[in-house]
């Protein structure tokens, strides 16, 4: 690859495990392609991190209202800071997504599993934001919930 492709992390030297830990600490979470269906991964997935007690803010412009919040049609019109992008769009609608997330100052870019994008990763890399891409925040997150506890007894 050529030289202007960077790790995941903003930060140098960490590893994606890393990255991902500190992304499922926070707690603000906008949901980019949110849908109002119960069948679909990204009303299911969100659920199930609303229930975990993330704040899911969604972002559709098909919807007026998920989960009985107001559903907002970009991120530029979402109110307040965005901790999170989670983001369930076609592959070739991440940098459009990417650039308003980068604009709002958000700490980190979460693309759900079966969605890369080089240039999105690129765009987030070069603003100093984690990103994650091809990799279910929910997985992410029951994984973690069953992590054996590091003990600090050295072996």
């Amino acid at each position: 690859m050529s030289g202007e492709y960077c790790t995941l992390s903003a930060t140098s030297g960490d590893n994606e495990h890393a990255i991902i830990q500190r992304l499922l600490k926070l707690k603000r979470i906008a949901v980019v392609g949110l849908s109002d269906d119960p069948s679909r991964p990204s009303h299911y997935v969100s659920r199930y991190m609303q229930s975990h007690g993330k704040e899911i803010i969604p972002v559709n412009p098909s919807h007026e209202m998920v989960f009985d919040v107001k559903c907002y049609p970009s991120l530029d019109e979402v109110p307040d800071q965005i901790d999170l992008v989670n983001v369930f769009r076609r592959p070739n609608a991440v940098p459009d997504v990417v650039r308003p997330a980068i604009r709002k100052g958000v700490k980190g870019i979460w693309l759900q599993a079966g969605i890369t994008s080089e240039e999105g990763r690129r765009l987030a890399c070069e603003a100093g934001i984690d990103y994650v891409e091809d990799r279910c925040i929910m997985v992410e997150h029951r994984a973690q919930l069953y992590l054996p506890t590091q003990s600090s007894e050295s072996h």
